[in-house]
């Protein structure tokens, strides 16, 4: 009798114990998903993945070269001449552009016999492959706004920027290119420029 009476006892904990195990499954999944949005929410906040699209960069960024940017960049340092940003531009675009700083707030930017000059000063652009060329632009000699900042595209002929749509808003700004991963051949940290000799613009006192 004892064994008649234990055998239902054993056959009624097997659903039970299916029970737990399918709820404890759900709960890891749960745990999983909040995590991985969590993650994503965090990763996405100091950085963002662009995709380079275009030959305005070139030869330094290359059409389809896939790129790491720091948010960050700027919340805890300047803007530096050189450096090479992703912005939304001052334009009728639904993309972001990828260009390169050539002047800050106050810097006089001026184009002269392919050469650019920034407060009288020539820069040594050995990464570009072109002659920067200006034509009858509005924005060729300009002196860069208060909260703005000059762009350029490193393949000067094939590039619109700050010549054709004038100096960006900083708050255009997304960040700072940092790392390119893919394609593979291209991994590496993006290379930006240190104009050493560039001197700061002069304020005339008022």
């Amino acid at each position: 009798m004892d064994t008649l009476e234990q055998e239902p006892l054993a056959a009624e904990s097997k659903p039970a114990e299916e029970t737990t195990n399918w709820k404890r499954f759900v709960l890891d999944v749960i745990e999983t998903l909040v995590l991985a949005v969590i993650l994503f929410v965090g990763i996405n906040s100091v950085s963002a993945r662009v995709r380079v699209d275009g030959f305005s960069m070139q030869p330094t960024l290359q059409d389809g070269e896939f790129v790491l940017v720091s948010k960050l960049s700027y919340k805890f340092g300047d803007f530096q001449r050189g450096d090479i940003i992703v912005f939304n531009p001052p334009t009728q675009s639904d993309k972001p552009y990828i260009k390169r700083i050539i002047g800050l707030p106050g810097d006089e930017v001026t184009f002269n016999n392919g050469q650019v000059f920034v407060n009288g000063e020539m820069l040594d652009e050995d990464y570009i492959q072109d002659r920067t060329r200006c034509g009858r632009n509005e924005y060729c000699d300009v002196v860069v706004p208060e909260g703005q900042i000059f762009v350029l595209g490193d393949h000067r002929s094939n590039s619109s920027d700050s010549r054709v749509f004038g100096p960006v808003p900083i708050e255009n700004v997304i960040g700072k290119a940092w790392f390119s991963y893919w394609p593979a051949d291209d991994i590496g940290f993006v290379p930006h420029e240190d104009y050493q000799d560039i001197p700061n613009p002069i304020v005339e006192a008022t």
